[in-house]
């Protein structure tokens, strides 16, 4: 919480400086490491001279200042935005400001501004230009790009295949080097794992997620994911059987290893595991789950 991965090589970079990482993909990583971000949001470049980017990253002047310089005396023609966190979309707004590139995305945030802050919170004030759904397609210079809906860590959450490479933009589903957060209520494990399944029934060669470095092979990696989320939910139903079956209870124990900074996000993730089995029927509570309940086994 986050799980560092297996097989994943680090990866190279310098804060502010594009990098060349396939024949059509530049990216160019935001100044804004931390606990849910890694190293920075990557923003992607796509294309040569009139190009798209994707996730624009956070509202950091340096970052909007390194894009506008390395895509000068190139045009963007689209922002694309895989959801609604605040190291992804908050830079559309100013980027459009100063080169008019409108925005592409599922819509606005659809979370609680009541809900507990976790990691880096919801972009409320996000409102995209034009609304992509599942399997739309974006078309630009020389470049292709198709929308994949992977609702779960948010419900607005998109990923985008790049036709020309057969690459997928991964967003924050399928990280590099961790997995996701799921929050309720905009979070939602049922879907999440869903959406898991999703991706890795399709045939893309890598992932190119915001955060970590490239997945060559994302067909294990994407049922690492399935198997630690099954992992997880059997650590809950051994903690409710043994008696400690409260939220509070079960973090310190599932989480043994965990910077206890991350306690509040990791009770979120262990709260969609149990909202998951309370509407499949496999532990109950009184009334809707939630944070403070006491949960039972139902089998």
């Amino acid at each position: 919480m986050p799980m560092p991965v297996p097989f994943v090589k680090d990866i190279e970079f310098e804060y502010g400086k594009v990098q060349q990482v396939s024949p059509l993909i530049r990216r160019v990583i935001a100044h804004n490491p931390g606990p849910f971000t890694y190293m920075g949001t990557g923003t992607y470049i796509v294309g040569q001279g009139n190009v798209g980017i994707i996730d624009p990253g956070p509202l950091d002047d340096d970052h909007i200042a390194a894009l506008l310089a390395v895509l000068d005396g190139e045009t963007i023609t689209h922002q694309i935005i895989t959801h609604t966190h605040r190291d992804h979309s908050p830079a559309a707004a100013p980027m459009k400001e100063k080169t008019a590139a409108p925005t592409y995305g599922y819509g606005p945030h659809h979370g609680n501004m009541k809900a507990p802050k976790v990691e880096e919170g919801g972009d409320w004030d996000f409102r995209p230009d034009h609304i992509v759904q599942d399997g739309d397609v974006i078309e630009g210079r020389g470049w292709t790009l198709e929308a994949v809906h992977t609702p779960g860590h948010t419900s607005n959450h998109l990923c985008f295949t790049l036709k020309e490479e057969n690459a997928l933009f991964s967003g924050d589903h399928v990280m590099g080097w961790s997995t996701s957060v799921i929050s309720p209520p905009d979070g939602d494990m049922a879907h999440y794992l869903h959406s898991l399944r999703k991706v890795m029934d399709r045939d893309d060669s890598v992932f190119w997620p915001t955060h970590g470095p490239p997945i060559r092979d994302p067909k294990p990696f994407v049922q690492s994911f399935l198997d630690h989320r099954a992992r997880r939910e059997d650590q809950i139903r051994q903690c409710i059987a043994e008696g400690q079956n409260t939220i509070g209870a079960m973090v310190p124990i599932i989480y043994v290893n965990a910077d206890k900074r991350l306690f509040p996000a990791a009770g979120r993730s262990v709260l969609s595991h149990l909202i998951q089995m309370q509407d499949e029927g496999r532990v109950r509570c009184e009334g809707e789950a939630n944070i403070d309940s006491v949960y039972e086994l139902t089998d």
